[in-house]
C-alpha cells in the first residue's frame, strides 16, 4: 500500500485507488499517516477528528469509522492491540517520508558521487505533488502538523533544488536551467542562492549583461524593503562577473589543482585508509618522513580518492618553490585567493587580510587543501582554515600541536618489488625476481631510488635488472648511478643539505662516516649536537629508545652516502673520513674502557666500580653492539689499522660473555687482519688468541688449539710472559676437551707456578722466569680450569680446593661475572662428591650475583644447575621445572652446552 499527502491525499494498492470519498474516512486516513505505526486509542482518535469539540461524539462512532477504514485498506494495514489502532505500514510507503530521506541521501551523496546525487534528488523531486494535504487541510489550521509538515517540506524541497542545479551548473548543463531558475528567482525572491545560480547560468550562456542586471535587481529589492546587502558570496560572484574572471566559464566542476597522480602507486594503505577517515572531518595532518621517502606521492594519491568527497575543490600549493626557496605565504594565499574568485581588484595588501579573507571564503565550503613540502609550521600557520588540511613536510612540524602526524617510511621487500615491477613490467620483473629483490635492497626500499631505477630499466630494455643491481653494489658509484634524465637521489638530498645552517652542514658530512646508519644520541653530540635540525630537514630520523635509555637515530644508507661525498669533497678527501673516524675512536676507547665492566680491563680496574655501574654500561654495551662491530670493519676499511685491532680486542670480553658469536667473529677477523697490516707481533699475538676463545665459544676444538699455539709462540717469542701464560692456560682447557687431560695438566700447572710458589713446575716446560706475576684473576681462573682437568679425573678433592681458591680470589677482586661462574663450577664439583646441600648453597649464590647483574645467560645456567641438584635429591618435577624454564631462555641466546645440560634433565635418556 502507498500513501500520498503531498498534494492530494491518495491510498493505492498497486493498480487500485484505496483512497476514501467520506470526509471522515479521510481525515481518519490523515490521522494515521500524521502519527504512522504509533498506537492510538478511540479517545486520542476522537479528539484528533474533532479537534474543537470538547467530547460530545461517541466512541462507537469512531470505531465505526475506523472499521469502515480497515475494510477499505486492509485489516493488516490498520491493526489493532489492546483497544488501540495502529496505521502499520513502513515510512517508505508515505510519500513525505520518502521524499525527506531522498533529500538527505542526496544531499549527503553530493559530497561524493554527482551521478548518484543527482539521481537520487531527481527521485525526490519527481515525489512533489503540491502542498501538503492540499485537499484535505487547505488553510493548513484543522491539524497543528499540517502548517509544519508543510514549512518542512518546502525548506527540503528549495534545498533539492538548489543542490540540483548546482550538480547541474557543474555538469554545464547552464542553458537549459536558465528558464527555471528565471522562475524559482521571481517565486523565491529572497533565496539568494537561486540568484546566484542564475546569475552563472546566465553569464556562462553568454549574456554577463543580463547577469548583473539580475545581481542588481536582487540588490534594489533587499534595500528597499530589508535594507541589508547581498550576501559576501554573492557579492564576490558579482566583482567576478564585472571583472570577467575567466575561471567563472569552467563549467566542467570545481577546480582541483592536484598535480597527476602518482602511476602505479604501492603500498601505504595502511596510511591511505588513515587518511580517508582523516579527510571526511576538519582534521589537520602532517605527513612526514625522510627526504624521497614518498611523502608528496602519498599525499597527492589520497587527494585524488577523496576529491568526490569534496564538491567545492581540492587545491594544492608546493610551498618548497623555486631553487628550494620557500614560498611566503601571502604568495600561495594570493593564488588560493584567485580560485576561490577573489579579483585582482579586491585582493589584500597584507599577510593577514588574506589570511582573514581565505578563512572567509572556505568557512562554507567542502574542499581539501594539500600543502606539500613544508618548511616550517611559520610558512603552514597562515594557510590552516576551517577545510581539512594535508601538509607534507621532512619535519614533524611540532609546532602545530593539534595536527595528527603520519610517518612515512621506506617500503619493504615485498612493497619495493611491486613498485619496480610496476615501472618495468610484471613480466620482466617475474623472470629477474631475485634481482629486483636485490635492485628494491641496494636503494634501500626508498621509492625515489625505486622509481628513478625502475626509470632508468624503462628506458633502457637491453639492460638486465641484474646488471643495473651490479652497478649499484658500489657504494662509491651509487649516486652516481641512480639518475634518469633530469632526476636524480642527490638533487633530492641536496635541496635539504642546502637549507641547512652551516654547524648542521658540518655534523651530517661527520655523520657520514660513521660505519652504521643507526648510532645513538651520544654520537650526534660529539659532531654539534645539531640532531633536531637534521631530523626537521628529512635528512635523519629518530629510530628509537635502546635498552640504554639512549634516544637512536637513523641515516638511510643513501643519505650516508650523500653525506660522506660531502665530507670527501669538502672536508680535503679521504683523510678528512679518516680524521673524523680517529676522531670518534677516541671517544669511543674512554668510554668503553670507562664503562665499568671488569670483563673489558684485563687488569682488573674493573673491582674498583659498583654493581649497579656494571649493570648500566652492560646495557650500553648491549645497545651499541652492533654500531661498535661495524666500526672496527669501518676502520680496517678506512686504513686505520691499529684503530681496528685495539677496539677489536677490547670488544672481546663481552661479546665472548653475552654470546654474540657472529659479531664476534666479525670483529676478529677484521681486528686480526688490521693487527697484521701493522706487522706488530704482539697485536697479532692478541687477535689470535681471541680468535681461539671465538673457537672455544663454538666448541671447535682443533682450530681453537691451532690458533692459541700460533698465539703463544708469538708472545714467548717477544718476551710478553704475561700474556704467554694467559694463553696457554686457554690452551690447556681447549687440550681438555681434546681428551688430553694429562698435557691439560702439565700446562696449567706451568701457568700456576708463574702466579705462585706453591705449586712445583711441571715438566711440560720451564717454569717462567722472575718472579711470579700478580694476576688474581687470571690465576683464579687457571684453578678453574685445573678443577675441570681433576674434576674430570676422578680427583675430586683436590678439584674443589682449587675450587675452593678460585671462588675465594674472584670474591675479592669484585669480578662478579666470573665470580658466579666459579661458584657454578663448585656446586658440580660439590654434587660429584655427594654434598647436594653445598651445591645449592653455592648455585643459589651464583643465581643471586646473576640477578643483580640482570645477566640473563648467567641465570639460565644458574637454574640449570639449582636443578641438577633437585634431580641428585630426587625431586624429579621441581628439576625438570627449572630446566623447562632454562630451556625457555636459551631460545633466545646461543649456549649449546647449557642447552643439553637442560635437555639432559628432562630425558635422561639423552645422557
Amino acid at each position: 500500500m502507498e500513501f500520498q499527502i503531498m498534494g492530494a491525499l491518495r491510498a493505492r494498492d498497486g493498480e487500485h485507488d484505496r483512497t476514501p470519498t467520506a470526509p471522515k474516512h479521510r481525515d481518519l486516513l490523515v490521522v494515521f499517516l500524521l502519527n504512522p505505526r504509533r498506537p492510538l486509542t478511540v479517545a486520542r482518535l476522537r479528539r484528533l477528528l474533532w479537534p474543537r469539540e470538547d467530547g460530545e461524539r461517541s466512541e462507537s462512532l469512531v470505531r465505526g469509522y475506523v472499521g469502515a477504514l480497515r475494510r477499505l485498506l486492509g485489516t493488516d494495514v490498520i491493526t489493532t492491540v489492546s483497544g488501540t489502532y495502529t496505521l502499520a505500514v513502513e515510512d517508505d510507503r508515505i510519500d513525505a517520508h520518502r521524499f525527506r530521506r531522498l533529500v538527505e541521501e542526496g544531499l549527503d551523496a553530493a559530497a561524493a558521487r554527482e551521478e548518484r546525487a543527482r539521481a537520487l534528488l531527481g527521485e525526490a523531486l519527481g515525489l512533489w505533488q503540491g502542498r501538503a494535504l492540499e485537499d484535505v487541510d487547505p488553510d493548513g489550521h484543522r491539524w497543528v502538523e499540517t502548517a509544519a509538515l508543510r514549512e518542512e517540506l518546502e525548506e527540503l524541497r528549495l534545498l533539492a533544488v538548489e543542490r540540483r542545479v548546482d550538480l547541474d551548473l557543474a555538469a554545464g548543463l547552464h542553458r537549459g536551467l536558465i528558464a527555471d531558475l528565471r522562475r524559482l528567482t521571481r517565486e523565491h525572491p529572497l533565496w539568494q542562492r537561486f540568484h546566484g545560480q542564475y546569475m552563472l547560468a546566465l553569464y556562462r550562456g553568454g549574456r554577463r549583461a543580463e547577469a548583473l542586471e539580475a545581481y542588481g535587481r536582487l540588490r534594489d529589492a533587499l534595500d528597499e524593503g530589508h535594507a541589508i546587502e547581498p550576501d559576501p558570496e554573492l557579492q564576490l560572484l558579482y566583482h567576478r562577473m564585472l571583472h570577467d574572471d575567466v575561471s567563472l566559464h569552467v563549467a566542467a566542476g570545481p577546480p582541483v589543482l592536484l598535480p597527476h597522480d602518482v602511476t602505479g602507486f604501492t603500498g601505504r594503505e595502511d596510511l591511505l585508509e588513515h587518511l580517508d577517515r582523516l579527510t571526511t572531518g576538519p582534521a589537520r595532518v602532517v605527513v612526514h618522513g625522510q627526504a624521497g621517502v614518498g611523502k608528496s606521492a602519498l599525499a597527492v594519491h589520497a587527494a585524488w580518492r577523496a576529491r568526490p568527497r569534496f564538491p567545492d575543490g581540492v587545491f594544492y600549493a608546493d610551498l618548497r618553490g623555486d631553487h628550494g626557496r620557500p614560498v611566503h605565504p601571502a604568495t600561495v594565499l594570493e593564488d588560493l585567493l584567485r580560485w576561490l574568485g577573489c579579483p585582482a581588484q579586491a585582493m589584500p595588501a597584507t599577510l593577514e587580510r588574506r589570511e582573514w579573507l581565505f578563512r572567509t571564503y572556505t568557512a562554507n565550503r567542502r574542499l581539501l587543501l594539500v600543502l606539500d613540502n613544508a618548511v616550517d609550521e611559520g610558512q603552514v600557520r597562515p594557510l590552516l582554515a576551517a577545510c581539512p588540511t594535508v601538509v607534507t613536510s621532512r619535519s614533524p612540524l611540532g609546532g602545530l600541536v593539534d595536527a595528527v602526524r603520519l610517518t612515512v617510511d621506506v617500503l619493504d621487500d615485498r612493497e619495493a618489488q611491486d613498485l619496480l615491477a610496476g615501472l618495468i613490467g610484471p613480466r620482466r620483473a617475474g623472470e629477474e625476481a631475485t634481482a629486483t629483490r636485490r635492485l628494491g635492497q641496494v636503494c634501500g626500499g626508498l621509492p625515489i631510488a625505486l622509481r628513478i631505477a625502475g626509470s632508468r630499466l624503462a628506458a633502457r630494455p637491453a639492460w638486465t635488472v641484474g646488471h643495473l643491481a651490479g652497478l649499484l653494489d658500489d657504494e662509491h658509484r651509487r649516486l652516481d648511478q641512480l639518475h634518469s634524465g633530469d632526476q636524480t637521489v642527490r638533487g633530492v638530498y641536496a635541496v635539504g643539505y642546502e637549507g641547512l645552517p652551516d654547524k648542521a652542514r658540518r655534523m651530517l658530512r661527520a655523520l657520514g662516516a660513521l660505519p652504521s646508519p643507526d648510532f645513538a644520541h651520544w654520537v650526534t653530540e660529539l659532531f654539534g649536537d645539531e640532531a633536531e635540525a637534521l631530523v626537521d630537514a628529512g635528512l635523519m630520523e629518530t629510530h628509537a629508545v635502546d635498552v640504554a635509555g639512549q634516544v637512536r637515530y637513523r641515516l638511510h644508507d643513501l643519505t650516508r652516502l650523500y653525506a660522506r661525498e660531502r665530507l670527501v669533497a669538502e672536508g680535503g678527501g679521504q683523510d678528512a673520513v679518516r680524521q673524523t673516524l680517529t676522531g670518534l675512536m677516541s671517544v669511543v676507547t674512554t668510554m668503553v674502557r670507562a664503562s665499568r665492566f671488569p670483563l673489558l680491563s684485563g687488569d682488573g680496574a674493573g673491582a674498583r666500580h659498583a654493581t649497579t655501574d656494571i649493570k648500566q654500561s652492560v646495557n650500553w654495551l648491549l645497545a651499541e653492539r652492533v654500531f661498535l662491530t661495524a666500526l672496527v670493519a669501518e676502520l680496517h676499511k678506512a686504513g686505520l689499522w691499529e684503530h681496528a685491532w685495539r677496539l677489536a680486542h677490547l670488544l672481546t670480553p663481552f661479546l665472548e660473555r653475552y654470546r654474540f658469536l657472529d659479531s664476534w667473529r666479525l670483529a676478529c677477523e677484521s681486528g686480526l687482519s688490521a693487527a697484521r697490516q701493522t706487522a706488530e707481533v704482539r697485536a697479532e699475538a692478541l687477535l689470535l688468541r681471541d680468535l681461539g676463545d671465538l673457537h672455544r665459544a663454538e666448541q671447535r676444538w682443533d682450530p681453537a688449539a691451532e690458533r692459541l699455539r700460533l698465539a703463544l709462540g708469538m708472545f714467548l717469542r717477544v718476551g710478553d710472559a704475561k700474556n704467554a701464560v694467559h694463553t696457554r692456560r686457554r690452551l690447556g682447557q681447549v687440550l681438555l676437551e681434546l681428551d688430553r687431560p694429562e698435557d691439560a695438566e702439565r700446562n696449567l700447572l706451568t701457568c700456576l707456578a708463574a702466579y705462585t710458589s706453591e705449586v712445583s713446575p711441571a715438566p711440560a716446560g720451564p717454569a717462567p722466569q722472575g718472579a711470579a706475576l700478580h694476576d688474581p684473576q687470571e690465576e683464579a681462573e687457571t684453578r678453574r680450569a685445573l678443577g675441570a682437568v681433576l674434576g674430570r679425573t676422578g680427583r675430586l678433592d683436590e678439584a674443589a680446593a682449587h675450587l675452593v681458591r678460585a671462588v675465594s680470589l674472584l670474591s675479592s677482586t669484585g669480578d662478579r661475572h666470573r665470580h658466579a661462574d666459579a661458584l657454578l663450577d663448585l656446586t658440580a664439583a660439590r654434587l660429584a662428591q655427594g654434598s647436594p646441600d653445598e651445591a645449592r648453597a653455592h648455585a643459589q649464590r651464583a643465581r643471586s650475583i646473576a640477578v643483580r647483574l640482570g645477566d640473563r645467560l648467567l641465570n639460565t645456567r644458574a637454574l640449570i644447575a639449582l636443578a641438577e641438584v633437585l634431580l641428585a635429591e630426587g625431586a624429579g618435577e621441581q628439576a625438570r621445572d627449572l630446566a623447562s624454564e632454562a630451556l625457555a631462555a636459551l631460545e633466545t641466546g646461543p649456549d649449546p652446552a647449557a642447552r643439553a645440560r637442560a635437555l639432559r634433565i628432562l630425558d635422561p635418556s639423552r645422557s
